[in-house]
């Protein structure tokens, strides 16, 4: 039987490292703060909440994806492991959260220039 690799958990929430309220974003499993980029250990596999380790995942670099935007590249401070998130990018006027809700662009390209 096939394990599920994607479960959609879009809940808001207050990011661990900043303290920034995040919004649900509408569309997907929201899964990291769009002011400081950071996130929670919490998953396996996207939006299932099943890991127990819990730890801060910093940004640590970003590809830019011809498909998907910007992928985040996230390690965590507790067990190392690497993790990477889709950025959460304003894509048309139609998108209605405020724009401190999406992604900090200049992080973004801030975290692909340092990846190079």
């Amino acid at each position: 039987m096939e394990t599920k690799r994607f479960t959609k958990n879009d809940c808001g929430f207050i990011c661990a490292n900043c303290g920034f309220e995040v919004m649900p974003l509408g569309k997907t499993s929201r899964n990291h703060c769009p002011k400081c980029l950071c996130s929670l250990h919490v998953d396996i596999n996207p939006g299932d909440r099943a890991s127990d380790c819990g730890g801060l995942l910093i940004p640590i670099s970003c590809v830019p994806d011809p498909q998907k935007g910007y992928i985040i590249i996230h390690k965590c401070k507790k067990c190392g492991a690497i993790r990477r998130n889709r950025a959460a990018l304003k894509i048309s006027a139609k998108d209605s959260l405020p724009d401190c809700q999406y992604d900090d662009e200049d992080m973004l390209i801030r975290l692909t220039a340092a990846a190079e």
